[in-house]
């Protein structure tokens, strides 16, 4: 019914953590055969936005990102995570260094529009203490004039004056939507930057985090009911306090994330560029 329907700001993208996934053909989002190459532009066509997962493993480099961005459409959106050389092994010494090879490596998406943010994913390891707090200072300090958000990944960040701090800074906080485990930040519906909200769903999947395993922990799929207490009324309430909302699944291990995306697309009344169901 009309009325059913929640306010959503200007647009809210929703897509998956990575797309470049063997098992995806598997599941049946990618066509039989479809190559590395060719999974990028078929993501395209049913989503508007991705966040990029390969530039938390190495320095991206501006030509790979530059044809990376021509293979979509206009319009398409990119999130990119930090690499982790700043944010899980760094160099006391070096990390300056580090930022500046990372800000040339995504100029071709900052200088085409299609940069969303920079994600900068911490640690569980990375626990709110003076060395730590001055460190993420001077990180976003040097990474400023960058679309940035900041995942947390334990509990002794969940506080209210660090969202403060975000806010101060023009930072988004990146919500996220986990098992309830001790020590692991929490599923908060919290917004600090006006223009930006930005949520990730990793799974509820307690035993896969508990093991330490990347294949289990984020071997998921999101019921009905799990996803209608967010799109009832969390995203609604975050959207009434940003211009934009991004919003990508994790759960990514057998093809779920995409299931679960366009899932949410329809809880929220968005109309997909396209439909799995039926193609190809």
């Amino acid at each position: 019914m009309q009325e059913d329907k929640v306010h959503t700001p200007s647009r809210i993208l929703i897509g998956t953590s990575g797309y470049a996934y063997s098992e995806w053909v598997d599941a049946g989002f990618y066509p039989p055969g479809t190559g590395s190459a060719r999974m990028l532009p078929h993501y395209a066509r049913f989503f508007p936005v991705t966040e990029i997962n390969y530039t938390w493993y190495q320095m991206p480099k501006a030509p790979a990102m530059d044809r990376m961005r021509r293979k979509v459409p206009e319009g398409f959106g990119f999130a990119v995570k930090l690499t982790r050389t700043l944010t899980h092994e760094v160099d006391p010494d070096g990390w300056p260094a580090q930022v500046a090879l990372y800000r040339e490596g995504i100029a071709p998406l900052m200088q085409a529009g299609q940069l969303l943010t920079v994600l900068v994913q911490l640690p569980p390891f990375f626990r709110r203490n003076p060395q730590n707090r001055r460190y993420l200072a001077s990180l976003l300090d040097a990474l400023a004039g960058l679309p940035l958000a900041v995942e947390f990944r334990h509990v002794s960040w969940a506080t209210d004056r660090v969202f403060a701090a975000l806010e101060e800074r023009r930072v988004a906080l990146a919500c996220v939507d986990v098992p309830d485990l001790p020590g692991l930040f929490p599923p908060l519906a919290v917004v600090t930057h006006p223009e930006l909200f930005y949520l990730r769903f990793h799974g509820r999947n307690a035993a896969g985090w508990r093991s330490g395993n990347m294949q289990k922990q984020f071997d998921y799929d999101y019921s009905e009911a799990e996803l209608d207490q967010w799109s009832k009324k969390r995203i609604p309430d975050m959207a009434r306090q940003a211009s934009t909302g991004i919003i990508f699944f994790n759960n990514h291990v057998r093809g779920q994330a995409p299931r679960n995306a366009q899932m949410l697309m329809e809880q929220l009344g968005l109309d997909g560029i396209r439909r799995t169901r039926g193609e190809g």
